[in-house]
């Protein structure tokens, strides 16, 4: 492989690992709140 395709392979690398670290740290700091339970439905024990 040429000098330019590993550049360019270990950008991609970064740019994909680089969001899903982003992406779990955003998260982990701010988690989605549940959403409620529809009207008329109950929660099963």
């Amino acid at each position: 492989m040429s000098a330019g395709a590993i550049v360019m392979m270990i950008v991609a690398i970064g740019i994909v690992w680089g969001g899903l670290i982003a992406a779990i740290l955003r998260l982990r700091g701010h988690p989605d709140e549940p959403e409620p339970w529809p009207p008329g439905v109950e929660k099963a024990e």
